[in-house]
């Protein structure tokens, strides 16, 4: 295939929601979502808690897509976020708290935060005519109210958890979401915070995938990995793969396409 002018190797970009674009399991949204009116969370037990429930959730979402465990649908989603407050508190929250902490966190109605480097890369991006879009594990609702409250228009929405079609990490989902952006697969990138259900998933349907690893929660990965969008462009020409280097144990140790045993 003949390359565009610009010499550049995709046509789109395709983006997860959280933690990508809008911060969703952070400190501070998880202190609105469960404690608005104090005691603080403890940063550093807290930021252990997050972490520690996202690396879970990314094993059990890649589980799902290979046939070890039923698809994670909004159901495993809920209960991924009940088992992060369950960390983040230390005890078993009751349930009916829980399910208000849920519904705020998917929800927000105080100030939502920003990523600063978002709005210039999506500027960036439109002007040099690349198109964009956003898939999500989300709740579509949930997925709109966001990207409104943080100034990014909802028509960026293609694929959420309760479309009514595939949703990623499956395959044919990010097929989809190619095909919706108007490009084949070969000419997409995408960005994902999760190492195995974001990019590794994405790669697998054909993407060129980046991780966008804004709190360093893969240190022990080489090659196409970010800790700010600003670098995205070059990730995308450089085309390289996130590869585990000598990971540490309980993170990332590739065995060929799936995670290895004790991860999952």
């Amino acid at each position: 295939m003949t390359e565009p002018p610009t010499g550049r190797s995709w046509d789109a970009v395709l983006f997860d929601l959280d933690d990508v674009l809008v911060p969703f399991q952070t400190l501070r949204a998880w202190q609105w979502a469960w404690r608005p009116q104090g005691p603080l969370l403890g940063e550093r037990r807290a930021q252990s808690a997050i972490r520690k429930a996202l690396h879970a959730w990314d094993r059990r979402r890649w589980a799902g897509l290979t046939g070890k465990a039923p698809p994670a649908d909004l159901s495993a989603l809920h209960e991924h976020l009940v088992g992060t407050l369950r960390l983040l508190a230390g005890h078993v929250v009751p349930t009916e708290e829980a399910e208000a902490v849920v519904r705020r966190l998917l929800r927000p109605a105080g100030e939502v935060e920003r990523f600063p480097d978002v709005a210039p890369t999506l500027e960036r991006l439109r002007r040099a005519e690349i198109r964009i879009g956003v898939v999500t594990p989300l709740p579509g609702e949930s997925a709109r109210w966001l990207l409104r409250r943080v100034g990014l228009g909802e028509e960026l929405l293609l694929l959420a958890g309760d479309g009514g079609t595939p949703c990623p990490p499956a395959r044919e989902a990010f097929r989809e979401a190619a095909q919706r952006l108007g490009a084949p697969p070969a000419r997409v990138g995408f960005v994902g915070d999760l190492y195995w259900s974001d990019v590794h998933a994405a790669q697998r349907a054909g993407l060129t995938a980046v991780l966008l690893d804004r709190t360093d929660a893969w240190p022990h990965l080489a090659g196409g990995r970010i800790t700010t969008l600003t670098d995205l462009e070059a990730a995308l020409r450089a085309g390289v793969a996130p590869e585990p280097t000598a990971a540490a144990p309980g993170e990332v140790k590739a065995a060929g396409d799936r995670p290895s045993a004790d991860l999952l």
